[in-house]
């Protein structure tokens, strides 16, 4: 007796459900691709290499093109077009904007993706590489340049944009930081608190 060769699964996408029967080596960038019609998940090097495949998987970065639809089934995947909050740019988007964190923009999803992440990771007190101190009572590290790069270092741009990517993550951060502090300065019960 033959092994079944495909399933079907339901991939949680954007905060929506997509019930697909697929191939069990289909990877979860060309089910997003091919089957969901999300194209801005790029397909670069198709090797894991150059990071423009990045989505979310359940809050952490990950190469779709290396993932295995059937292996993300019931985790939460957010893809660039998952980003903004309907006609509102994500504060990430918004500073690769202002800050032309970009140049023929083909890597541009898979690097937001990524910077995402790296906040979240940073937020979180996680070590780099670039770290000094990986101390947990060290807490954060400052957000340095040599930080970022080192974080954003899975993912390739050819145009070589990558200062103001480095710009674009940074404003970001330094955003996310003051709303923080707003927030925290807030009084209990406070519109917006």
């Amino acid at each position: 007796m033959t092994a079944p060769t495909s399933s079907v699964i339901t991939l949680h996408v954007n905060g929506e459900p997509h019930t697909l029967t697929v191939d069990h080596r289909t990877t979860l960038l060309d089910a997003l691709r091919e089957r969901l019609a999300l194209t801005g998940t790029k397909k670069g090097c198709d090797q894991g290499q150059c990071g423009a495949c990045t989505v979310l998987l359940d809050g952490r970065r990950a190469v779709a093109c290396l993932q295995l639809a059937v292996a993300a089934e019931g985790r939460a995947i957010t893809t660039i077009e998952g980003v903004a909050d309907g006609e509102r740019l994500h504060p990430v988007q918004q500073a690769f904007l202002k800050l032309d964190g970009y140049q023929c923009g083909y890597c541009t999803p898979g690097q937001i993706c990524s910077a995402l992440a790296v906040l979240d990771e940073h937020a979180a007190g996680w070590p780099s590489a670039a770290t000094d101190d990986v101390r947990p009572e060290a807490g954060p590290p400052d957000l340095t340049d040599a930080e970022i790069r080192e974080r954003m270092s899975g993912n390739l741009c050819r145009c070589g944009a990558y200062p103001t990517i480095v710009r674009a993550v940074a404003r970001a951060a330094d955003e996310r930081s003051a709303q923080t502090h707003t927030q925290a300065q807030a009084p209990a019960g406070a519109v917006g608190a």
